[in-house]
């Protein structure tokens, strides 16, 4: 064990961990999720901490033997080492200071044996005075938020693109499969399943785009307004070496904010992506049961498209196959319109310089990231590729159908189409036999007007035929 101390007082650390005193402290009062941070952003607050040593030694405030170690530190985490130093809880007070000060403790006495010291020598590194010079929690902690959610997207955009690219490529396959529309859950008039993945493709392209441009807003940061956006201790040098710091060795454009103060105090840009997120998850719910409704059945139900069988179905009911990619699908965004509650409640419940909710922000919108990201790229590998239509199926629904009448109000009016739909209803038959048995139109008329071609394209069906 080795002894360390903070204003608090004294506590014993054991001496084959990084972490220390502060760390420990926030182990023993913050015991909430049973998790851990997120592994993305234990890196980020690397990447910020590396940077203002950068910067510090750049404006010559931080010796290069230290703000060297300090960076190599700093990489070895980057690089995937000691993530295993990294124990408090991700919903804590404080504003995120615990996870502050556990970063700087693990880089500090990770430097600290870089240069062949030991560990908790604070007299050489200090946690406070080298790790997080010219900085607060207020300021790296945000900072570290933004850096993480920016890598998270990466992730989450290519997820979602292949989702489009996957729904295009049906759309294309399936552009000759005739089926019903429906409104209300009723009968309406024809579409192509074609047409129908391609809206749901178009669809979710909006949703990236709104995520892209709420990420693009994270680029702006508040390191150097320190505690309360002012600047004190950060001197101007710093504040634009740092930004260029982080920008370089993230590859990220990252820019400081106009009012440090605005950027301290006020976390809307978080709601911004967490609301983008929100929005793309109602986008995926919608798509997911439309699948299942389509596939429903299949003697009893709708029967239109067939699932990838994934797993046993009931334990009770032998042959049933349920459509549990898509369920898990709606589940997971509705975890996602879940957790921008919480960020919302985040947002709002900052009180004037800062807003001490970023703890259950950040760890709301990092699950909101990861859990979109795994379920759409299972969405895709597990139900989507493997899609097939029931052509069959279609094609009777359609032949039973009474919505197709739609097509015909130009050419017989509106009086004759509800008669022939009211008769259709009442006696079963098919709207072609009634047509012909009453002699409204043509065969040759009847087949152009209510033709695939024709009814699923702009225009008036048969428009040469009014002539």
């Amino acid at each position: 064990m080795r002894k360390e101390h903070d204003f608090l007082g004294e506590m014993e650390v054991p001496d084959d961990v990084y972490y220390g005193v502060q760390t420990l402290r926030a182990m023993e009062n913050f015991n909430i999720t049973g998790e851990r941070l997120d592994r993305d952003f234990i890196i980020a607050m690397a990447f910020v901490k590396k940077a203002a040593a950068i910067a510090n030694m750049s404006t010559g405030r931080l010796e290069a033997k230290i703000g060297n170690a300090l960076v190599a530190a700093a990489d070895e985490v980057i690089a995937g080492k000691l993530h295993d130093q990294f124990p408090v809880d991700p919903i804590q007070g404080g504003a995120g200071t615990s996870v502050n000060m556990n970063t700087n403790e693990v880089l500090v006495n990770r430097a600290l044996e870089i240069i062949g010291e030991a560990k908790g020598n604070y007299d050489i590194i200090s946690p406070n005075n080298h790790a997080n010079m010219a900085q607060s929690t207020n300021d790296a902690f945000p900072t570290g938020i933004k850096v993480c959610i920016i890598h998270k997207s990466i992730s989450l955009i290519k997820a979602l693109n292949r989702l489009v690219a996957e729904l295009e490529k049906k759309a294309v396959e399936y552009k000759d499969v005739l089926k019903m529309g429906r409104t209300h859950l009723q009968d309406a008039v024809p579409i192509t399943l074609g047409q129908e993945m391609a809206s749901y493709a178009s669809a979710i392209r909006r949703g990236i785009k709104r995520i892209e441009y709420a990420v693009d807003g994270v680029h702006t940061i508040n390191m150097g307004a320190t505690a309360v956006g002012t600047g004190l201790n950060a001197e101007p040098a710093y504040i634009k070496a740092v930004e260029k710091a982080l920008s370089d060795i993230t590859g990220e454009k990252f820019i400081t904010a106009t009012n440090l103060i605005d950027a301290t105090n006020n976390t809307d840009g978080f709601a911004d992506v967490s609301g983008s997120l929100k929005v793309t998850a109602l986008v995926l719910v919608k798509m997911a049961n439309d699948f299942r409704l389509m596939a429903s059945g299949p003697r009893c139900g709708l029967n239109e498209i067939k699932l990838p069988a994934r797993q046993p179905g009931s334990s009770i009911m032998p042959g049933k196959v349920n459509p549990v990619i898509a369920e898990v699908l709606d589940q997971t965004c509705y975890q996602v319109i879940a957790n921008d509650m919480a960020v919302s409640l985040g947002v709002e419940n900052g009180q004037f310089e800062l807003n001490v909710m970023e703890p259950v922000i950040a760890f709301n919108l990092f699950n909101s990231m990861r859990y979109l990201t795994n379920a759409v790229n299972t969405f895709v590998d597990k139900l989507l590729i493997d899609l097939q239509p029931n052509r069959q199926q279609c094609e009777t629904w359609l032949d039973k159908s009474v919505g197709i009448v739609t097509a015909l109000l130009p050419h017989i009016g509106y009086e004759n189409s509800s008669m022939l739909a009211k008769e259709a209803y009442s006696t079963g038959k098919p709207i072609r036999q009634i047509i012909l048995e009453k002699g409204l139109l043509t065969k040759a008329a009847m087949d152009h007007i209510l033709s695939p071609a024709e009814m699923t394209q702009p225009g008036i069906a048969g428009s040469d035929l009014l002539k």
